[in-house]
Parts: C-alpha cells; structure tokens; sequence
C-alpha cells in the first residue's frame, strides 16, 4: 500500500509542472493612452484630484454645440530611445475634424526650482475641514468628521480618516519610459471642435515606438454630456440633484465644496454612503474599480439619476457651494500581437493601447442652477417654492472661506496618497 501511494505521488508531481507551466510575458515596447473627456457646466474647470492646475494645463479643448466641451490627452511612452531628435504623431480619423495628424511632443526637462504650491514662510493654516458624505435630506450618524488644518500641518494624522486607495496602471509618463511625448503640447493645442468624432482608424507612428494601428468605435467614442435638471430645495432644506442616465456610463460620483461664511471652515460633502472625500473619484476609474465602488457603496450604481445634498451641508454652504459630478466610462484595451494560444510560445508585445472616457460636471450648488445642458425639448423654469425669495445670482462665500479652502489643500497635500 505504502508502495503504491509513493508512486502516485511521484507521479503527479512528474505531471505538475506540465499542467502549472506559466507562459512567458514580455511587457510591451510601446504603451499609448488616450484619455478622453465631455466636460458641461462649470465643469471644464474642475480637473480631478487635488492638483487642478497641473490637470488643465495638460488638456485643452473646445466648446461644442451642446455647450459641452470635449478633451484629449494623448501619451505615448516607449522603451525605445530615438535616433537623433524624438519625433511622434497620431493620425487621426476625419471625423475628428482636427487635420490630418497631432504632433507627439517629447516635453523639455524643466530646470528644479521652489515648490509654489508650499511657499516659503507659509503662514500656519487657520481653520477647519468638516466631512460630510450620504445622499438624503439629514446627514448619518457619526458626521461630520473634523479635521484641523493647523494639527495637520504639524504632522498629525487624523485618527477617524479614511482613505480609499484606487487600483489601476500606471499610464506612459518622463519618469517611467525611457521616451516620452503626449499632446496638446507646446507646438500644438488646438481645441477638440464640435462634433468630432474619434471612430474610425487610428495610426500612431514615431522613430523610437513600433507602429500603433487600432480602431475605435462607436462605444468608445466621446461620451454625452451630463445633462442636469434644475435644483429644488425640499421641504427639510436639502438640494435634490437629478440628472439624465448618460449613456456607457459604468456609475456615478458627486463631491460637493464650500465653506461657511464669516469662518474659515471648509465643508466637504460626497454622495458615498460611507465615508469618502472623493479627491481621486474625480479623475478616470477602471470599470473593475467602479464595480468594486459600487459594491462598496461608495459610487452610485449607473441606474440613478438622483441624489439630494442633505440640509445641514446646504446650509452650511450657503450660497457658496459647488457640486462636481463625474459619470464613469467604459475603457478600450488593446494589445498587439494577441496573446499565443499555446503556453509554450512566449507573449512578445509589442504595443498596447488604453482608451479610457469621463464624463463631467460642476454647478453652483443653489436653487434653480442646472438645467442649461438638457436637451432644449428638456429645459424648463425651475419651480419656486411660494415662500421663496427673489433668486440672485450664486456669489462666492468671501475671501475667507476662498483662503480657506486654499491652506486646507496645502495642509492636506501629500495626507490622503492613493
């Protein structure tokens, strides 16, 4: 007996190796991404993430006829170096509207010099940051949770702060590839005209990557604008957010910042029903990572259209407040050649391809604001509450809360890494 069972065991460990011999994977010398954006609203002005400014100054792009705007930053990065001068392109489909090809640019080192976001001799960041998160008239319980910038800035972590971490790959950048250039660039940063279209054949050549052919089709083309209807008050002093379903859309996210006027308390506010500051939920997310979010209930499932900031925020707020609202798309991922059937052949890629698409928003948080982007069959007058006053136009809260909001960044900057 003891025989046969030191052979049977001899023999699935002869026959181990077959079945569990992994195939060979070499990662590709080219990767090209092209992130893709529908901007409405006050939105073209609202990047994702903390860092805005270096957000926008990378992406240019133009209005169109349903006062949306579109945006494209294309990135290529290669293993490769160049013979002489690195020289890129991306030939485009006509649909795009945009000429025959857009120049890849491989950007100039700049020389170091002193971080402007942290100045030297920075006063001690005064004020608070409150934490609200959830959708319905009344904030849950254990909220808001309070952070103290001046606490923050000498070092201490608040002890009930979550942060979420999002996975996902690295895109083609100056650090990672050995060559590097993306558009728009300092030779070329023409708009996104309106109406343009990225189906159709795409062709990306350059003297230090292999050649990039792939098509991209009606899925994977801009998506819609987000379409909002007016805001409403209810009756307990919330502000009732809803909006049209936008097509592709894998789920949904809404922050909303501000501060409370004659304080410097910045309050903060996202639709997660848990808590969530939304920083990094602004940007693109893999549709893997906005199952798992909606499985978490941190992102709304693609099936909502609305969501109400509870009272307390709104009023906390005031007149000042602004919502940022994203509407997650659909990524296309190609690789060239296609994986090898037969385990034994190694995977030699040679390029890969990453699609991936946004759709977003920004509105002042107030009654009546919305509703410019519907469809004009859409549009209708907001319905005023009979004790209502007379509506102004939004204004901000005042330089205090401006500067507050501000220093709490700063403070915060480099607290919430995902």
């Amino acid at each position: 007996m003891r025989i046969r069972a030191a052979l049977f065991l001899c023999g699935l460990a002869l026959a181990f190796p077959a079945h569990a011999q992994q195939q060979v994977v070499r990662p590709p010398i080219a990767i090209y991404w092209m992130s893709v954006d529908t901007m409405s609203g006050m939105g073209a002005g609202m990047g994702g993430g903390m860092n805005v400014s270096s957000m926008m100054g990378a992406m240019m792009g133009g209005s169109g006829g349903d006062g949306a705007t579109r945006t494209m930053l294309l990135q290529l990065g290669s293993s490769q170096s160049a013979a002489g001068e690195p020289r890129a392109a991306h030939d485009i489909p006509i649909g795009l509207n945009m000429g025959p090809s857009l120049p890849l640019i491989t950007p100039k080192r700049a020389a170091p010099g002193r971080n402007e976001d942290l100045p030297e001799g920075m006063e001690q960041p005064k004020g608070r940051m409150k934490i609200y998160w959830g959708c319905g008239d009344k904030v849950g319980a254990g909220q808001p949770v309070i952070i103290d910038f001046a606490k923050v800035a000498a070092g201490q972590r608040p002890p009930n702060m979550v942060s979420r971490r999002i996975a996902g790959a690295s895109g083609p950048s100056a650090g990672r590839n050995r060559t590097y250039s993306d558009w728009p660039n300092s030779e070329d940063s023409k708009a996104v005209p309106a109406g343009a279209s990225l189906r159709g054949e795409h062709l990306v050549n350059g003297n230090y990557s292999p050649e990039i052919k792939f098509p991209i089709g009606e899925r994977h083309d801009f998506m819609a604008p987000v379409s909002f209807s007016p805001l409403a008050k209810t009756a307990a002093g919330g502000m009732r957010v809803q909006w049209k379903s936008v097509s592709g859309a894998t789920g949904y996210f809404a922050t909303a910042f501000g501060g409370t006027e004659g304080s410097n308390d910045v309050i903060m506010w996202s639709s997660s029903e848990v808590q969530e500051m939304g920083g990094a939920l602004m940007g693109f997310v893999p549709p893997a990572e906005v199952a798992r979010l909606i499985r978490e209930k941190v992102v709304m499932t693609p099936q909502t259209t609305e969501c109400t900031v509870p009272g307390q925020v709104v009023k906390e707020m005031g007149e000042g407040g602004m919502l940022r609202f994203v509407a997650y798309g659909d990524e296309l991922n190609l690789v060239h050649p296609p994986r090898p059937q037969d385990v034994k052949q190694p995977w030699e890629q040679v390029w890969a391809v990453k699609v991936r698409l946004k759709s977003s928003s920004g509105l002042m948080l107030a009654e009546g604001m919305g509703g410019m982007d519907a469809d004009p069959a859409e549009r209708r007058p907001a319905q005023a509450r009979p004790d209502a006053p007379a509506q102004t136009q939004p204004q901000s809260s005042g330089t205090a809360v401006e500067q507050g909001v501000q220093e709490g960044l700063k403070a915060l900057k480099g607290l919430f890494g995902r």
